[in-house]
C-alpha cells in the first residue's frame, strides 16, 4: 500500500514516519524546497524524540521519502493525507482552512484512479464536505471518497501516541473507504488498540470536542488552585483526591501558568467560532479560552509580587520556554506573555531552555540567553520555572542559592516540595501552595 502525506509538518513528519514503520511506502510531501532538503539529509525541522531514528531508518529502508512534486505521489497513492496547517485567522480566530482547500485543489488535478483523501489535519464540522465539492468541482470524472482521520498526537510524546494510541477515530460512510482505512491501521487493530468509525462530520467534531474539554480541565484546576492559595489548602492534594475519582481521572489536572501550545489554543476558539455560526454557542469553552489568556498575562505579576513588589532594575532568571517539555514549539507558550511582561515591568530577563532557544530568539526580544540553569541564575534576584524539564527537577539547589542574589524562586509549575525548599533556605512560592519562607 502506497500512501501520500500533503504537509511534512509536525503531524505529516510524525503520521508518515509511523505509517511506514507499519510497513507502508509514504511520501511526504511539502512545497518548502529548503524542509524537504534538509529532511533527505537526514536534518529533522523539529525536535520530537525518536523521530530523527525513526525518520532515517525508514528512509534506509526505502519506504519513506521526501519530495516536492505533488503530481507524482498524488497519483502513485492509494490513499492521500491532507495534514497541513489550520492556524487561526487573524481577526475573528476562525480555522484558517485556505492550506487545506488548497491541498485539495491540486490533490484533484493528480488523481489517476480511485483514491481515499484524508483529512489529518485539525478541522471545523463541514470541512470534509467542501473538500469533496472541490475535488469533484476541479476533476468531474475522479473517483474518490473524502475521509475524516483526526490525530491525536501529543507533543513529546508523538511517536507513542501514534503507535500505541487510546483510539483511532475514522470518519467514513464509504465502504470502500473503511478497508483501505482498515488495511492502512491493521497494525494496531492486531494490538486491539479501539478504532471507532463513525460518519465524517462527527469525527471532525470529536477531535474538537476532546482537547476543548482537556483544556476547560486544566483551567478548572487553575482557578481552584487560586481559591486553595485564599484557602489555605493544597491544590495538588486537592487534584490527587479529585483524580482518584475514576469518573474525573488524574491526567490534565496539574496547576500552572494555563495552557499553550499548537492545539488547545486554536482549537478552543475555533470551537467557539464554529458553535457560534451554527448558533449553538458553547459558553464553557468561550469562558476558559478568555480566563486562560488572562491567566498567562497575570503570571509576571506573580514573579514581581515574590521580588517585593517591584522588578524594577533587578535581573530575573527564566527557566523553560516552550509551551511544555520535550518539545521546542513556542507556539501561544506562557513565557510569550511572562517574559515581555517583566521586561515591561523592568527586569533584565536571563533564560535558557533545552531546545527551545533557537525558537525563542524570534520571538522575544532584549532577553539575555544562557547556555544553562545554572548560568541563567548567575547573578539573578530571583528564578522562575516556567517550562517542567526533567533537568530543572533535581537542580543543586546549594549552587542555585549561591549564584543567586537572593534565594527567591518562583515554581509555575509545582515540581518542588516547599518544606525541602524553606530547608534549603529559599523564599519559595508556587501554584495553589502557600508560601515558604528560607528557614
Amino acid at each position: 500500500m502506497r500512501v501520500t502525506m500533503i504537509g511534512a509538518g509536525y503531524v505529516g513528519l510524525v503520521s508518515g514516519a509511523c505509517f511506514s514503520e507499519f510497513g507502508v511506502h509514504v511520501t511526504c510531501v511539502d512545497m518548502d524546497e529548503d524542509k524537504i532538503k534538509r529532511l533527505k539529509g537526514g536534518e529533522i525541522p523539529i525536535f520530537e524524540p525518536g523521530l530523527d531514528q525513526l525518520v532515517a531508518s525508514n528512509m534506509e529502508a526505502g519506504r519513506l521519502s521526501f519530495t516536492t512534486a505533488l503530481d507524482t505521489a498524488v497519483a502513485e497513492a492509494d490513499a492521500v493525507f491532507i495534514a497541513v496547517g489550520t492556524p487561526s485567522r487573524r481577526g475573528d480566530g476562525h480555522a484558517d482552512l485556505s492550506y487545506v482547500y488548497a491541498a485539495a485543489a491540486e490533490i484533484a488535478r493528480a488523481l489517476d484512479g480511485y483514491t481515499v483523501i484524508v483529512t489529518k489535519s485539525t478541522v471545523p464540522v463541514g470541512t470534509g464536505d467542501e473538500v469533496a465539492n472541490i475535488i469533484s468541482k476541479t476533476r468531474p470524472d475522479a473517483e474518490f471518497d473524502v475521509v475524516s482521520n483526526p490525530e491525536f498526537l501529543r507533543e513529546g510524546s508523538a511517536i507513542g501516541d501514534f503507535m500505541r494510541p487510546d483510539r483511532v477515530v475514522i470518519g467514513t460512510t464509504s465502504e470502500r473507504a473503511r478497508e483501505v482505512m482498515q488495511a492502512l491501521y491493521r497494525p494496531l487493530y492486531l494490538i486491539e488498540t479501539p478504532i471507532l468509525f463513525t460518519e465524517r462530520r462527527t469525527a471532525e467534531l470529536i477531535k474538537y470536542a476532546a482537547n476543548s474539554f482537556l483544556a476547560v480541565k486544566i483551567t478548572f484546576i487553575n482557578e481552584i488552585a487560586d481559591l486553595c492559595e485564599k484557602a489555605g489548602a493544597d491544590v495538588q492534594d486537592v487534584a490527587r483526591g479529585m483524580g482518584l475519582d475514576g469518573r474525573i481521572g488524574s491526567k490534565f489536572l496539574h496547576a500552572g501558568p494555563g495552557y499553550g501550545g499548537s492545539c488547545f489554543p486554536k482549537d478552543t476558539l475555533a470551537l467557539v467560532r464554529t458553535a457560534e455560526q451554527y448558533g449553538a454557542p458553547v459558553h464553557i469553552v468561550d469562558t476558559v479560552v478568555g480566563i486562560n489568556d488572562a491567566r498567562k498575562r497575570a503570571m509576571a505579576g506573580r514573579v514581581i509580587e515574590a521580588c517585593g513588589g517591584s522588578v524594577k532594575g533587578k535581573s530575573v532568571a527564566v527557566l523553560g520556554l516552550t509551551f511544555k517539555p520535550n518539545t521546542d514549539d513556542m507556539r501561544d507558550a506562557p513565557s510569550l506573555d511572562i517574559v515581555p511582561a517583566l521586561q515591561a515591568a523592568g527586569a533584565a530577563v536571563r533564560a535558557f531552555d533545552p531546545e527551545g532557544m533557537d525558537e525563542a530568539r524570534k520571538l522575544l526580544d532584549g532577553v539575555e540567553w544562557c547556555d544553562d540553569a545554572y548560568q541563567t541564575m548567575d547573578g539573578a534576584d530571583a528564578v522562575v520555572i516556567i517550562t517542567e524539564w526533567n533537568q530543572f527537577r533535581l537542580l543543586d539547589l546549594e549552587r542555585a542559592k549561591s549564584l543567586l542574589k537572593r534565594p527567591v524562586m518562583v515554581d509555575l509549575r509545582n515540581i518542588y516540595k516547599a518544606e525541602d525548599m524553606a530547608l534549603a533556605g529559599f523564599r519559595y512560592y508556587s501554584i495553589g501552595r502557600p508560601p515558604s519562607e528560607e528557614s
